[in-house]
């Protein structure tokens, strides 16, 4: 075997900082005689201890740049560099957006209107908004803070920007939250995706588009390939996409381009496309409905449990629902992963003795709680923050 870091057919061999130490010591003693005190304690030993941390250094530099040469192990902006050849960009951090009505006098033009959330954050309409004949009008608010930012239905209600004429703003769906920056993790998933892109198989290229489409943050397809309408309502021979984040049209242009003719598409937002001849092309996908998960896990404390073990459970459990796929069910065995996840390893200062759910905006008083696994519709997402998680007995 070589003598420190080398590349053989199994790829690179990377040895840690005692190993590179102790080689340089066996050589600086073959050049000055194996008497030489090379301990910690001695000039010496200090001075062989900088050349071999600098070695070191010179060995996870050369690791890295190897690594940055595959999609699998590339960091950062080599992994932004490696996946353009896929034809794909890391995503940037987005703005949260959210449906709002607008209720004024017919005619009212607001311009540059900002609203504000019950939390005081803020949220700008359209450049200009022009109330309708019916006295109301549907359009989406973008928070001006960049990122994750959340609003539950009704929340968004206070008019920042007043004008005359417009008498009341108000949010009947929650927000669709903003992403931060891709993760590394992220980016190498939708990277496996986007080669689907050029795949025979239709439907997988389908969705590959729609998943390198700006903003998107979170999509699932389903196909319906029988002559018959299935389960979730899908008519026979259709497909179905349930998209959340990125621009309407956008997604509507990447289902057009990538389906098959003559194929239905299913879903409550419908876009009209036109293609190559210019003739009308409406295409149709789901935005997911939220739905807001709550919790409560009943806890008996044990030696050691402390108030931040509370909080990395809430955090915790909070993170888990929030990254599974549009679609999935929301499992009470899979829970008990990121709870336990709370205690440092080798550790036990609690044990679980309940866990129950409920789902909406019900007041505590008048919420049902269940046990056992949360059903989530098709083109829907489940969707929770820490404090919507109780632990009783261990709060």
């Amino acid at each position: 075997m070589p003598d420190g870091a080398y590349i053989d057919r199994d790829g690179f061999h990377l040895p840690d900082y005692v190993a590179t130490l102790e080689l340089l010591r066996a050589e600086v003693k073959a050049i000055l005689g194996e008497d030489l005190y090379l301990e910690p304690d001695s000039q010496e030993g200090q001075l062989v201890s900088i050349f071999a941390l600098a070695q070191q250094d010179t060995y996870n530099l050369a690791a890295s740049v190897y690594n940055a040469f595959s999609s699998q192990t590339a960091q950062g902006a080599g992994l932004s560099r490696m996946v353009v050849i896929n034809g794909i960009r890391r995503q940037a951090a987005g703005y949260s957006t959210v449906p709002v009505v607008c209720v004024g006098t017919v005619g009212t033009i607001i311009s540059g209107g900002i609203v504000e959330d019950q939390a005081g954050r803020k949220w700008e309409l359209p450049a200009s908004v022009t109330i309708p004949t019916s006295g109301e009008i549907h359009v989406t608010a973008t928070a001006q803070d960049i990122g994750d930012v959340r609003a539950a239905a009704g929340e968004v209600n206070k008019i920042a920007t007043p004008c005359r004429g417009w008498q009341s703003v108000s949010n009947p769906q929650a927000a669709t939250p903003g992403a931060a920056v891709e993760t590394d993790a992220a980016l190498r998933g939708r990277q496996a995706v986007s080669t689907a892109l050029p795949s025979q198989t239709v439907f997988e290229g389908t969705l590959g588009a729609v998943g390198n489409v700006r903003g998107v943050s979170r999509w699932r397809g389903y196909e319906n390939d029988t002559s018959e309408t299935d389960a979730d309502g899908l008519p026979p021979h259709s497909i179905c996409i349930v998209v959340e984040g990125g621009d309407n049209a956008a997604v509507a242009e990447a289902i057009a381009l990538k389906k098959t003719p003559g194929c239905y598409t299913l879903g409550d937002v419908e876009v009209m496309t036109r293609d190559a001849k210019g003739l009308p092309n409406p295409i149709r996908f789901y935005r997911p409905l939220l739905v807001r998960v709550r919790l409560r896990v009943t806890l008996k404390p044990l030696a050691g449990y402390l108030s931040t073990t509370g909080a990395a459970i809430k955090r915790n459990l909070a993170d888990h629902i929030n990254t599974l796929r549009i679609g999935d069910d929301v499992l009470a065995s899979r829970l008990l992963t990121p709870i336990n996840a709370a205690d440092t390893a080798g550790a036990r200062t609690f044990d679980v003795l309940k866990m129950e759910y409920c789902t909406g905006d019900a007041p505590d008083g008048e919420a049902e709680w269940h046990e056992g696994n949360i059903s989530i519709a098709f083109n829907a997402a489940a969707s929770c923050v820490a404090k919507d998680i109780s632990l009783p007995g261990g709060e």
